[in-house]
């Protein structure tokens, strides 16, 4: 446990050194966080861009209360015809295992991560934003070393960095996709995020960035206009709160699946559980089938089996809104007064274009297969789509403040799900409740299971048990991105600071 100042858990070393460096200098986490978010878009490209979108949960020092800043994609008020669409699909090669994408202008939602860094600012913000924007400015000039895991994400995802001549140039020089050790650059990114910092939102919304923006769309087949990012707005909700075990769990709210999903796996395993028990594997898989039934129900069956108003109404909340569960990135920051800031952002895979003169990509967050079950091109317009992002913040009765998010689609909910019950219901340290074996189940009933760390928290007699019971269970040799990017920060009721960064996603903790 350590007696710093503050502690930063992110997803990349430059990540994190930018949240520090805010913090050193008397920033808050906010100030730090807002730093973090926007220099992750240049080593961490394949997760976010300010071309796409986020939340941050904020419980600022000495308030109860705390707020849920929806960044996140929109639709487009209108839609363009079919038949003048650039929308098409790329295969992602996971090795044992492809996925199919779609990209194209076609597939881009309203952007959103810069209206959302300026909202946090005005709210919380202490540090002017020239200050909290140069460590990304820096980092796009001066070049980062690609590292192993983007490497590998680079590989996954080729088809998207080479879809154009524009993204090739940035992505594959020379016709090679970027490589272990390789250093990337990118001028126009330090540039456009410059001026930005200059001369406002309003460059983003109206100005040359969103000329450009939208220019791209209409010359290459996508809906984006003028109107829809003149008219955005950043959403400041309520967050869900679920009492656990003498903790308060600050959630992601509706229109957000991910809070009130996580919630109801709570509910399950503390009217399950006996006091101070902890749940073995075959019940914390158990408790993830039902989640899954009742996230394709809609919340049909949650007031029933949980009794509790506040969750069925945010599950009926969802009806409203179609679900996007792309590729994501989190950053988690206390500081030394208390201030707590869990920020999680995405820029699905990008929609395969660069914007010209600009150095970003846009996202692909309308081709998310799940975002239209009946077909492509089905969402509504003007509105605001649900995802599995899950930042959230946890209280003790103690005092103690834990920050905490993952990366990772649809385990995004049970890796956070899984790291909450670590901490609060085995008393582990934080480290190990990040790093300990893993479960997730899908909608088909297909268990996985990390057996790597798996005699941190779990015994033999537990992996019989789950095998005995889910007999086609699939055991992943070693720790795996799969399972999420549960990147924490914690101060403890003494205020000594502890934490995590999630290895599978070469996590990194910093302390100030």
């Amino acid at each position: 446990m350590s007696k710093a100042k503050g502690v930063v858990a992110a997803g990349h070393k430059i990540t994190a050194e930018a949240a520090c460096e805010v913090l050193r200098e008397g920033g808050n986490a906010f100030d730090a966080v807002i730093a973090a978010m926007i220099t992750a878009t240049v080593p961490e490209f394949v997760f976010s861009s300010i071309g796409g979108g986020g939340f941050l949960m904020a419980r600022p020092a000495g308030s109860k209360s705390a707020i849920c800043y929806d960044f996140f994609a929109h639709t487009p008020r209108t839609k363009r015809p079919e038949d003048e669409l650039d929308f098409f699909a790329i295969t992602a090669d996971f090795g044992p295992a492809s996925q199919e994408f779609h990209i194209g202008a076609g597939s881009t939602a309203t952007p959103s991560f810069i209206q959302g860094l300026y909202a946090i600012h005005d709210d919380l913000g202490t540090v002017p934003m020239g200050r909290l924007f140069e460590p990304a400015v820096l980092a796009a000039r001066d070049g980062v070393t690609v590292t192993t895991l983007h490497a590998y994400l680079y590989s996954i995802v080729e088809p998207i960095l080479t879809a154009s001549p524009s993204a090739a140039d940035y992505y594959a020089p020379e016709g090679k996709l970027l490589d272990t050790g390789a250093i990337y650059r990118n001028a126009a990114l330090a540039d456009t995020v410059d001026c930005i910092a200059r001369e406002g939102v309003r460059l983003f919304t109206e100005g040359e960035v969103a000329q450009a923006m939208v220019a791209q769309s209409l010359d290459h087949g996508g809906h984006l206009t003028r109107d829809d990012l003149r008219r955005y707005v950043v959403e400041r909700r309520k967050p869900l709160n679920w009492r656990y075990r003498n903790h308060d769990v600050l959630l992601n709210p509706a229109p957000a699946a991910s809070g009130a999903l996580i919630a109801f796996g709570l509910a399950l395993l503390e009217r399950t559980l006996e006091e101070c028990a902890a749940p073995d594997p075959v019940l914390l898989a158990r408790v993830m089938e039902e989640t899954n039934a009742v996230r394709m129900a809609r919340g049909a069956e949650l007031d029933r089996i949980v009794h509790d108003a506040t969750i069925a109404e945010h599950l009926a909340a969802l009806k409203r809104h179609t679900p996007a569960t792309r590729g994501t990135t989190h950053i988690s920051i206390i500081d030394e007064d208390g201030n707590a800031a869990a920020a999680t952002i995405t820029n699905g895979e990008g929609n395969g274009y660069m914007v010209s003169g600009c150095g970003f990509m846009l996202n692909n967050m309308l081709g998310e297969e799940d975002l239209n079950p009946g077909g492509f091109h089905l969402w509504e317009p003007d509105t605001r789509l649900s995802t599995m992002m899950a930042p959230t913040i946890v209280t003790g009765s103690d005092g103690s403040l834990t920050a905490l998010g993952s990366g990772g689609a649809n385990r995004i909910r049970t890796a956070v799900l899984q790291v909450i019950v670590n901490l609060i219901d085995r008393g582990v340290d934080l480290e190990t409740a990040v790093n300990a074996a893993r479960l997730h189940v899908e909608r088909d009933h297909t268990v996985s299971y990390e057996e790597q760390s798996w005699g941190l928290i779990f015994t033999e007699d537990d992996l019989r048990a789950l095998l005995d019971t889910f007999p086609e269970a699939h055991g992943w040799p070693e720790m795996n991105l799969f399972f999420g990017g549960v990147h924490t920060a914690r101060r403890d009721a003494k205020g000594g600071f502890e934490g995590a960064g999630d290895p599978r996603r070469e996590g990194i903790t910093a302390f100030v």
